[in-house]
């Protein structure tokens, strides 16, 4: 299921032009959901000092020239994963990086999902999701990230 997740985001990133016009970018399955509308409304015009730029799909949003970070809402929620995940400005997020430099952040348990992929050689990672957590934190988080010791004790 994950690769199922995570496969389509990877594709994404070839798909952006390096000029400053349109980002072309396939929505989520969901993209229609009025949540992910509540996040969009909230999405930042600047995100880690990138200039916000248009795209061709519903729900999603890109920063930079070439786009370092992209934005897409409307994604099945991940449930239980093997990934690492993080908490950062009251937002639980998945972090996948087989992909290094570009990373892939999935919120975790939000419905819908909000995925964001990050070219870390043009921006930090930290910076953008910390721009985008008012904007994300729109979704009412349904389970939070526990740790083997949360579970299992010491």
């Amino acid at each position: 299921m994950r690769a199922r997740l995570f496969f389509p985001s990877l594709a994404l990133l070839g798909l952006v032009s390096g000029c400053a016009g349109t980002v072309a970018l396939q929505p989520a399955e969901a993209a229609n959901d009025p949540a992910c509308a509540e996040v969009m409304v909230r999405v930042p015009d600047a995100v880690a000092g990138l200039d916000r730029r248009s795209t061709n799909a519903q729900s999603t949003a890109a920063w930079g020239d070439p786009a370092a970070v992209i934005l897409r809402c409307g994604l099945p929620d991940t449930g239980p994963s093997v990934l690492p995940c993080f908490t950062m400005d009251n937002v639980d997020w998945l972090r996948e990086d087989s992909k290094n430099p570009n990373f892939t952040f999935i919120t975790y348990g939000r419905k819908p999902a909000v995925e964001v992929l990050i070219d870390s050689t043009a921006v930090s990672g930290t910076a953008a999701l910390s721009d985008l957590s008012i904007a994300v934190g729109t979704l009412e988080p349904l389970r939070v990230c526990v740790d083997a010791t949360d579970v299992l004790g010491n």
